[in-house]
């Protein structure tokens, strides 16, 4: 079979406008025989999403063809806009079978990760049947959406441990619960075992293993897993249970009766907090660090200190060995857990970021809008690092000057 000879002298004839001094072409137009002739703006002026303030374009397969094939013209498709996503139904729970407790340190009126964790550990003894009540000395917030059915809040005892035990001790006794759980921190480690003398019942501490079926703690150095029924009172470790992911719950107010909190003997008592200069970055709350991007470090020395934060590096100011190696931060230094990391002029390469992965609010300040540490960063500044430090510095001074202003010497207040 033999093929037809093109003729280009007659295909450009073919498509020659009339119109006009000049010789035009319509470029659109389909040739008699052959492959149609493409048109990239008419292809991409197709792919285009309306309604949209950034130019975006949809590269998927049908758009394409339909742009590349003359037989079907290229228009805009008109695609509906998805529908907003609904807010997640609340779990509604009238009748638990049982309740599982949750005592949460609740530092500040709000959830730590550690309450998250151990309130994702009652929701799996608590299964469909049960429900979670979280008892907190003061106001607590977010309990809904990390799991809790109910929510018991009482009088704040004051920071007297021994009160603070009898009055959760005494709406525990009221509320009859099944299970109870807490952190196994500093506040509620001590709170779990000065409530189970109280109650006469034996505690299973450092649980990093919760299940129906049993708890499970390490011993003897890690060499030996101790394994045991879900008992009374429980403490969970730190990151060995995941937070609650399904769907918020009702956390509906609850009132039980509880017993005046007993005459306390101390004086007075007083947190004194560690010096953050010297806390290590693993257990520090506060981590303000340093990168390449940074270049005046004597007045990043002056801003952790008036922060009161614990001092952070990148790896290339470390190996460069303008911050000790210890400050390091990443997968290859420290991973942190802090409540708040303070990012100055640093980049976000894959490996700092794996060590800020347990960070719960992040601030980065840095000149490229694109960097990966501005699109984790939960506030982002695109700016110098340089000029803003300065400026951080007046206004914490400015905020010193007007609470020493407030408060005068000898003002009890």
């Amino acid at each position: 079979m033999t093929r037809l000879r093109r003729d280009p002298r007659a295909e450009r004839t073919a498509i020659r406008v009339a119109a006009g001094t000049r010789p035009r072409y319509d470029r659109t137009a389909k040739p008699a025989g052959g492959r149609p002739r493409r048109d990239p703006r008419a292809e991409r002026a197709g792919q285009r999403v309306p309604g949209a303030s950034r130019p975006r374009f949809d590269l998927s397969p049908i758009i394409l063809s339909q742009a590349l094939h003359g037989d079907r013209p290229v228009v805009a498709e008109t695609r509906p806009r998805p529908a907003p996503e609904a807010a997640p139904r609340i779990v509604v729970v009238e009748d638990p079978a049982f309740l599982v407790a949750v005592v949460p340190d609740a530092t500040g009126g709000r959830l730590s990760g550690h309450d998250r964790q151990v309130l994702g550990a009652a929701r799996t003894l608590a299964g469909r049947e049960g429900g979670v009540v979280v008892v907190s000395a003061g106001p607590c917030e977010g309990c809904g959406p990390a799991g809790a059915d109910r929510h018991v809040v009482l009088d704040d005892p004051g920071p007297d441990p021994a009160a603070r035990a009898a009055t959760i001790a005494a709406a525990l006794a009221d509320l009859e619960p099944r299970h109870v759980l807490f952190p196994e921190s500093l506040d509620g480690g001590d709170l779990a075992r000065r409530i189970a003398v109280r109650m006469g019942v034996a505690l299973f501490d450092n649980a990093e293993v919760v299940a129906a079926a049993g708890l499970v703690r390490p011993a003897r150095g890690r060499r030996v897993e101790q394994r045991a029924a879900p008992g009374r009172l429980a403490t969970v470790a730190a990151d060995a249970v995941p937070d609650h992911a399904g769907a918020p719950r009702e956390a509906r107010v609850l009132t039980v009766a509880t017993a005046p909190a007993p005459a306390s003997r101390l004086l007075s008592t007083e947190r004194i907090p560690a010096d953050p200069a010297t806390v290590p970055l693993a257990l520090a709350e506060f981590v303000t660090a340093a990168g390449n991007g940074l270049t005046d470090l004597d007045t990043f020395r002056q801003v952790v200190a008036a922060l009161r934060a614990t001092p952070g590096a990148s790896r290339v100011l470390c190996d460069a060995g303008l911050m000790p190696r210890h400050t390091q931060v990443g997968a290859s230094g420290t991973v942190l857990a802090a409540t708040c990391y303070f990012a100055l002029g640093i980049s976000g390469a894959p490996q700092h970021l794996q060590g800020i992965a347990g960070c719960e609010h992040v601030v980065a300040v840095n000149t490229d809008l694109h960097a990966s540490m501005i699109e984790r960063a939960g506030l982002a500044i695109v700016q110098d690092a340089q000029a803003v430090m300065p400026a951080l510095l007046r206004l914490l001074a400015q905020e010193a000057g007007e609470q020493e202003a407030g408060h005068p010497a000898g003002d009890p207040s």
